[in-house]
């Protein structure tokens, strides 16, 4: 546990917490030896004993180390002590660009273009070391009060050229950025980085992300088949070029984007030229990933026209041999007559003298009766003279109607001796799936294996835990506490589910950390129905109405109804020296109160905007 004023590697002193995160905390530090701030980034004490996360917290900072740019985050110092492993960085004043953008909306386009531009400069550097960020979004990009952004986190960057990265294709960074080759798990690559800035640069110019869903896997889902929506649809006074160059650096194909950060660098310097402006909408060289669904669609329909054709032509052919043999009764009765007499004095003489003297030492081709009746089956069977087992067998087909012929055994088209033995297995319908007891289990694997193996439809709901649940362990607003479907319920491929996940809707932010304001603090407790209490302390260290401390941790639920306790900041009162001769009267007092008091606000409310 890291408290203030603690001093670590008896040179980094610990002033206050700044940020948490699932791997590390960040504290705003003093470096007693170069006189300067500094942040300083400890793994979490429950992390420091495994040694996979400490090799994954030492390659961060052998990779940013590395990197000498005016756009990253500079790394000053790398080391361990008792136990707290530790990386010291330079220390920004400023926000995240996740935090300008809630505050903002969306950004003009000189402002997004000069970010970008930004951005791919510094990817670009990283780049040409042969390191891949594989997690950039806007709450990893520092902004300065000048303008200047500063790539941070590189905490699960790949070297291109390491040979000790044990899980390559973990997909590890936000799901709002990702790009469908790694959704898919097929790993990453400088182009993924690529997709993820285009992501960021739709989102600066819209102020929204372009896909959302309920969850992470929906999301995941729509990155990797659904088209990117038109920004120009949105507001057409952003230039087609603009939006070409989001297209190029969000295409699905990798082969579409751009060869590199440098290339899209390169193209967001002339993207405001006049001979660029109107420019022909970008179109993709390569194809980008069909839809697996609109093929079987297809190919169901290809087969249900074949059969309809064939259906068709049999009717035609046996309505023509109707024909036929009508005339042949009208005209030459008396002939038809002697053909059927001798027909059926032949077949009498096959049946009962050819077929039980030799006729079991033939071979015969077994007729093909997939879609069949079971009756007209058999009797197909028995007239090329194959015996039929009495037991029909069922097996499940998603082709072929309940209850008619899927296959038979030995299959149709195999050569056997007349009288052998075939079975015939009828269809049951579609497969059907057994449902487990889920509860206590992450909705988002279960999910993926309801939607991905059993093609159900899975649709994921918030409701109050019940009264044992522990909504502070790790994952808990992850858990499924209930399903619609009982355990042991039948299913079959499109059938619906609904999993209940318990209603954490949120996590108290780091709200002294992050230079909230009091009425910022306001506007969260009202969205999430909390009490808010709110004390001042006379101090000069932070800007009047900024919070300094909280009643409830960072990263603890959100329990509507629970009351919060905000300490802000209020600039400490000067008393005037007072003489008896020259003492003003009470009106003039509070007149001249007032007037400092409108003031003060007025200076205040410059300085916040």
């Amino acid at each position: 546990m890291i408290t203030k004023g603690q001093v670590i590697n008896e040179r980094y002193e610990i002033l206050r917490s700044i940020g948490e995160g699932g791997m590390a905390n960040v504290y705003l530090g003093y470096d007693t030896i170069l006189d300067r701030n500094v942040a300083v980034k400890v793994l979490r004490g429950d992390l420091s004993n495994d040694e996979k996360f400490v090799r994954r917290f030492q390659r961060e900072a052998l990779s940013a180390s590395s990197l000498a740019h005016p756009n990253i985050v500079e790394v000053y110092d790398v080391g361990e002590d008792d136990g707290l492993y530790y990386i010291v960085m330079e220390y920004i004043e400023g926000k995240t660009l996740k935090q300008l953008l809630k505050k903002r909306g969306n950004l003009t386009l000189s402002e997004a273009i000069d970010i970008m531009l930004q951005l791919t400069d510094g990817m670009a550097h990283a780049h040409d070391s042969y390191i891949i960020h594989r997690d950039l979004k806007p709450q990893n990009i520092m902004i300065k009060d000048d303008g200047q952004i500063k790539i941070t986190d590189f905490g699960i960057a790949m070297a291109l050229n390491s040979t000790q990265l044990t899980q390559t294709n973990s997909v590890m960074g936000s799901v709002h950025y990702l790009p469908p080759e790694q959704a898919s798990g097929k790993g990453c690559t400088i182009k993924s980085d690529i997709y993820s800035m285009g992501i960021i640069f739709y989102e600066l110019l819209s102020g929204s992300l372009p896909f959302r869903g309920d969850n992470a896997v929906e999301i995941a889902l729509k990155h990797m088949r659904d088209p990117l929506p038109s920004l120009r649809e949105e507001n057409e006074a952003i230039p087609q070029s603009i939006e070409n160059i989001i297209l190029k650096a969000t295409a699905k194909n990798p082969k579409n984007r751009y060869e590199d950060a440098r290339s899209m660098h390169e193209d967001l310097l002339t993207a405001l030229d006049d001979d660029r402006m109107n420019e022909e909408v970008y179109q993709f060289k390569y194809p980008e990933n069909e839809n697996e669904n609109t093929k079987k669609i297809k190919k169901l329909e290809e087969i249900e026209k074949k059969e309809e054709a064939k259906t068709e032509e049999e009717e035609e052919e046996i309505a023509k041999k109707v024909e036929e043999v009508e005339d042949k009764k009208n005209k030459r009765v008396i002939i038809v007559l002697v053909v059927i007499f001798v027909v059926l004095l032949a077949t009498f003489f096959i049946v009962f003298f050819v077929i039980p003297s030799g006729g079991k030492d033939k071979n015969a081709t077994i007729p093909d009766c997939e879609g069949l009746k079971v009756s007209a089956c058999e009797k197909k069977l028995q007239e090329a003279g194959f015996e039929v087992e009495e037991e029909v067998k069922s097996e499940a087909s998603k082709e072929i109607k309940k209850n008619r012929v899927v296959r038979t055994d030995p299959e149709a088209g195999r050569s056997r001796k007349v009288g052998s033995k075939v079975t015939i297995y009828k269809s049951s319908g579609e497969e059907t799936y057994k449902i487990e007891d889920y509860k206590g289990k992450n909705y988002i694997e279960i999910q993926t294996m309801l939607e991905l193996e059993y093609k159900m439809k899975v649709t994921v709901e918030k409701k109050s835990a019940p009264d044992d649940f522990d909504v502070t362990a790790d994952g808990a607003e992850q858990q499924i506490i209930e399903q619609s479907l009982a355990a042991g319920s039948e299913v079959k491929e499109g059938d619906s589910i609904t999993l209940y996940i318990p209603d954490i809707t949120d996590k108290i932010p780091n709200m002294s950390g992050e230079g909230w304001s009091v009425d910022d603090a306001r506007v969260f407790c009202e969205k999430y129905g909390l009490i808010i209490e709110v004390e001042e302390q006379e101090t000069d260290a932070y800007e009047e109405g900024k919070v300094i401390s909280q009643s409830r941790p960072a990263g603890s639920p959100i329990v509507s109804g629970t009351t919060l306790r905000v300490t802000v900041a209020k600039k400490p009162v000067v008393k005037p020296s007072t003489k008896p001769s020259t003492e003003p009267d009470e009106d003039e007092s509070e007149d001249d109160g007032t007037e400092e008091s409108d003031t003060n606000t007025n200076t205040n409310t410059q300085k916040k905007d």
